[in-house]
């Protein structure tokens, strides 16, 4: 009999996108079917979802992890094939066995993967931002080319695609402007003169949503905007100034399309993941995500407001880097990685991930030119690492 069932990739499968990717086909299993997972470091989290969900392949990111992998998996009769590196990321990526790829994992790390499955033409959920961030035109590019279904996971740029018509032809004639909502995570009314103070347990406790420990830190400064506003630019293929944000600390209205009619299409609901991933795992159609109703007779209001510059210097650095040279972006996303980094071992201060960013902007100079192939972007990538790694040391404490 012939299997019908969508088989998935799940590249991050032990952090929170790719738990909340599980959840939700554990609710259909007539529907998926699990034939790769993969995770950076997490090889008992792994061990236990590869016993659960019995994948063909796990890839891990290290032959010591693999190893380690390879003797639990033993001991517990599992016949998963272990593999590693990246090459084994882009593999089962692009698996021709494979009909669908999360892309989940954080960092530039996942723009290759991300690549090779848009390359091969899978339908490619994409929750990693740094495959627009880093990659912007030649993802985009590799998307076309490779007929791939592009659909967005992060909860702001899902919103906007189900606002939109399945015609992508008439999303130019149809949009004045976007509005992201952010929800101005823990630090939305604390003192500007005290954010110097903030640790990374404070940083890290967001209000609404649970995230890993370094987006979380990013919606602390407001960074993971910034980079949603670039992601949004690629997404779309808008203007950056047709990308605006609002702060909405309810995070009920996800993001907003105002029409050219100025109609204002909008999608709500609780603050749930598990929502735009069945989204992405289903479009067109609709399944059970495991997600609360929301329940308007419970919300006593919806709010909005500007972002504070003096508690939010980083956000409009993504405007900057969008008007600066190819690649500006890419530098702008690795410097806040190291940054947000070494704020979170210690070594520099909340405020001080706004400052190795704008300085890592300043000085490193993208010399591109006009169709950088992936191996540029990861040397610019580097470079810019290499650079924030000094303003680090220079700011130490």
């Amino acid at each position: 009999m012939t299997c019908t069932k969508q088989r998935l990739t799940i590249l991050g499968a032990t952090g929170s996108i790719g738990t909340s990717t599980l959840d939700v086909v554990a609710r259909h299993p007539d529907r998926y079917e699990v034939f790769a997972l993969s995770a950076h470091q997490r090889i008992e989290e792994l061990t236990a979802q590869c016993l659960r969900w019995r994948p063909r392949f796990a890839a891990v990111a290290d032959e010591a992890g693999a190893r380690r992998l390879r003797a639990l998996l033993g001991e517990a009769g599992s016949a998963t094939e272990v593999l590693s590196g990246p090459a084994a990321l882009c593999e089962l990526a692009a698996h021709p066995e494979v009909d669908a790829v999360m892309a989940a994992i954080v960092g530039a790390a996942g723009l290759a993967p991300c690549l090779a499955a848009a390359r091969a033409g899978k339908r490619l959920l994409l929750a990693n931002k740094e495959a627009l961030v880093v990659g912007g035109q030649l993802f985009m590019d590799a998307v076309r080319a490779g007929g791939a279904t592009l659909l967005p996971i992060d909860s702001e740029h899902s919103a906007i695609f189900q606002c939109l018509p399945d015609d992508r032809a008439e999303w130019a004639a149809r949009i004045d402007h976007i509005v992201l909502t952010a929800s101005g995570g823990p630090f939305r009314h604390r003192d500007p003169a005290t954010l110097a103070a903030v640790t990374p347990e404070q940083a890290c406790a967001h209000p609404n949503w649970v995230m890993g420990r370094k987006i979380s830190v990013d919606s602390a400064t407001m960074m993971n905007k910034a980079l949603e506003v670039i992601e949004a630019r690629w997404l779309f293929d808008l203007a950056p100034e047709q990308i605006r944000v609002v702060i909405h600390p309810q995070s009920i209205i996800h993001s907003m399309v105002v029409c050219r009619d100025r109609s204002v299409l909008a999608q709500l609901g609780t603050p749930d993941m598990r929502v735009p991933i069945a989204v992405g795992l289903a479009h067109p159609q609709r399944i059970e995500s495991g997600a609360e109703l929301l329940d308007f007779t419970q919300l006593s209001a919806l709010t909005f407001e500007p972002p504070d510059a003096r508690r939010f210097p980083g956000l409009q650095l993504a405007w900057e880097a969008l008007a600066g040279p190819q690649g500006a972006t890419a530098v702008l996303n690795a410097a806040n990685e190291e940054a947000v980094a070494a704020f979170l071992d210690g070594r520099i201060g909340f405020m001080d991930i706004h400052r190795v960013n704008a300085a890592t902007i300043e000085r490193v100079l993208p010399q591109l030119g006009a169709q950088p192939a992936l191996d540029e972007l990861l040397a610019l990538d580097e470079r810019a690492r290499a650079q924030a790694r000094q303003f680090v040391a220079g700011l130490a404490r």
